[in-house]
This record gives C-alpha cells, structure tokens and sequence, in this order.
C-alpha cells in the first residue's frame, strides 16, 4: 500500500455516508444501446495515462467511440465520484484501491460486472478476490503493490542480510547507536504490524468457507497476535527504532534516514523506487524476512483496478473497456510505462517483468501475502489498531491490553456503524 494508500482509508472513512446508496441508479436495459458515436470518460491514476494511451486508441478505433482520459489521485476517485456521479458529470470507468470496494458497493457507487470465468482466471486469486463482495465481481485488477525490504548496499551486501526478522534485531543491536540504525519499519501502524502479527496466528477479520470475510470474528487480539506485537514491542523497548518513526510523521522520519544513509534496511513499498533512485541510493530489493518459527513474514496486497461507475449510461460498453484495458497484453504494455507490477498471472515470469528487481521482490512477496480487506467494517479497524500500536511502542501498554482494548473498541464501532446492513 502506498502513501496514498493509507490516506485514502482515512479519507474514506470521514466521507462514508450510506444515504448515497438511495442516490444510486436503478439497473435498466438502456444500457445496451450502440456504441457507435458514444463518448466514454475514464478517471486514470495520476502520471499513468502514458500506460493506457495505445489501448485507448486501439478501442476508439474498433468501437467507433470516443474515450476521454482524465487524470486523477486514485486513492480519492470514489470520494469525487459521490459528487459527480449523481451530478452527470462522473466515469463511465475509474480505477480505485481493492480496500475501498466494499464500501463503494455498499453506498451504490459501482456496477457488478459480468465477465466470464475465463477472463476472471486471467487474474492471481489474491487480486481478483479483492474485487468481489458477497460473490459478485466489481472490478478487474490492473496492479498489485505490497511492502518489500530495501537494504542500502553501501552499508549491508545481499549476502549480508540477516534471513530472519529475529536475526534482524541482533544485527540493528549491533549497529543502532542514536543516529544510525540498522533495520527500521513503521511497525506502530497494523497496515505494517499486521506482517509479524500474521506470521504467528493474528488476523483482521477471520473467513467463512466460500472466502467471505466474518466482521464478528476479530483476531487482532488473539494469542499469535499478542505474540507478533511482544516481539514488535523489542525493537522500540531496545532503543533500535527512533522515537521519531512513531506516529503521523514517522513515514517522512523513516524514508529520509534512509535516503541520507542512516538505516541499513526498511520496510517500504514499491511506490518509493524513483524517489530512492532521485535520492542517489545505491540499494537493492527483497522479500520481507522470514520469523523464527520459519513462516515468512506476511504483508498486505494492495490492488488497484478498473471499475464501472453505476451512474455510466453507458454500462456495457463501459465494461468491455475495462476489459480491454485489463488484458494480459494491454497489462503488459501498461507495466513498460508505469512499472506498476500486473496482476495477470500468465506475466508473473514475463522476462521484460521480472528483469526488475522491485517487480520481482513484488512477486515473490506476494505469494506471502493477503488483499487488505475490503469490506467496510474495516474502516473501524484501522485507527483502534494503530493507537493500540503506539501504546505498545511507546510502552504505554502492554501488548495484550493495548490489542484487547482496540478489538473492544473495532466491535463496538462495526455493530453501531454496520448492524443494520
């Protein structure tokens, strides 16, 4: 997950407002109206129209059509959609972190698709799952981030690195002294944490046998929780993280010891590659570590993808582009321009993909990996998480407590929020 990311879940938790879900337009057969002469708008990512230029090109041609391609935050396009979808003035299609379907589901924002199996398995389980709420697809997956270790080379070789979270700590004992550090994560945040937490038993919510998550069932608190939280604790307790890396700042604090060569190692994502490579750092990429009881540490999978507004008038067509736009070619393509890493299966081992050391830590760290959830209870997650976190950081709280009053806290929220679904 990115910067952008994170924010996006804050941002949509202050603009939730269910009333919109009245507002949504009703299914009808209008929709499949030709095509010919129709305009279609597309709401593409900031700095990424570059990566669909061809594709939007080649689909004017073949439907006699015309696309309009507007550029904005993707992280902030249902947030615009809610004023200009009802107004006329929205997409046909946008694009959108998988974290925030569930609730644009739920306010009536996007249209179900329907696309057939076979195009549905063209996608990694982990990204196409992220598009589903109660077994309905909204959305095709166009890329897939999640969190990977960048190591300084001038200050620890690749053969260097310790393999293990654990060895980590030893090694930034050694070498942490107040103004250097060795590894550094913002592990007072769960979107972090949640990768030592998951390796020993935690979880967000827990699973029912079709893959649906259960809001009733929390695991944030329960034993391997605890556990992964006792051991994140160390790090702050030892004096191997700076004070400064806990909180709204600690991004900014974490990324510059890093770009001036002051960490050896820290968990990121790989949003941060051209500011690292503008910042003249000679590092390299990898998988997170593994933890001491040999399981790998876990990250969250974040997907972007392209979606159908439920106020297009033009539905149908507006679903063949996001189609079209999603394909394996076309998601190739879109990968040479923007080096956002695809979530098509057949490109995982594409040579021109994996020539790319951070698409390849991105690939490999995935098969770790699980999509953020997607379901709105999660917005009542992430800010008992990570105050319950920053106690434990700061030492405030033990583990257990700190993880016990957040799970208390999250159900509270989800059965005055979301009871009534």
């Amino acid at each position: 997950m990115k910067k952008a990311k994170r924010c996006s879940v804050f941002m949509l938790c202050a603009a939730v407002s269910l009333s919109l879900a009245a507002c949504g337009p009703k299914e009808s057969s209008s929709a499949k109206s030709s095509s010919k002469g129709s305009e279609l708008v597309v709401w593409e990512d900031k700095e990424k129209s570059i990566g669909i230029k061809d594709a939007v090109a080649a689909f004017e041609k073949e439907h006699d059509v015309k696309v309009k391609v507007v550029e904005k935050p993707y992280a902030k396009q249902i947030e615009d959609l809610r004023m200009d979808g009802p107004a006329g003035t929205g997409p046909d299609v946008l694009t959108m972190p998988g974290d925030q379907i569930g609730t644009a589901v739920t306010e009536g924002l996007l249209k179900e698709l329907h696309v057939k199996k076979d195009v549905q398995s063209l996608y990694t389980d982990a990204s196409i799952q992220s598009q589903m709420v109660d077994q309905k697809l909204y959305g095709l997956p166009k890329a897939v981030e999640t969190t990977v270790l960048f190591y300084n080379k001038d200050l620890i070789t690749e053969k260097e690195l310790p393999k293990t979270l654990e060895e980590w700590y030893d090694y930034s004992k050694k070498t942490a002294d107040g103004s250097k550090f060795g590894f550094l994560a913002l592990f007072d945040q769960i979107y972090y944490a949640e990768s030592v937490m998951s390796g020993y038993g935690g979880y967000i919510f827990g699973k029912a046998k079709d893959g649906s998550y259960n809001p009733s069932d929390i695991g944030i608190n329960n034993e391997g929780a605890v556990k992964g939280a006792a051991l994140i604790q160390k790090f702050y307790k030892d004096g191997l993280f700076p004070a400064g890396i806990i909180g709204e700042q600690g991004i900014n604090v974490l990324e510059s010891l890093f770009t001036e060569g002051k960490a050896a190692a820290i968990i990121s994502g790989p949003w941060n590659v051209e500011a690292f490579s503008k910042a003249g750092i000679n590092y390299g990429i990898t998988k997170l570590p593994k933890l001491e009881n040999g399981k790998n540490m876990s990250s969250f999978i974040g997907v972007k993808s392209y979606n159908v507004s439920a106020f297009s008038k033009n539905a149908e067509l507006a679903q063949e582009l996001a189609v079209f736009l999603a394909n394996e070619k076309n998601s190739k393509t879109r990968y040479e321009e923007t080096k956002e890493v695809p979530a098509v299966k057949s490109l995982a081992n594409d040579p021109a993909i994996m020539k790319s050391e951070a698409a390849r830590a991105v690939t490999e760290q995935s098969r770790f990996s699980e999509p953020t959830p997607n379901i709105p209870e999660m917005n009542e997650i992430w800010t008992p998480a990570d105050s319950a976190l920053q106690t434990v950081a700061t030492g405030k709280a033990d583990p257990k407590q700190a993880l016990d009053q957040a799970a208390e806290t999250a159900k509270g929220q989800i059965k005055a929020k979301h009871s009534g679904k």
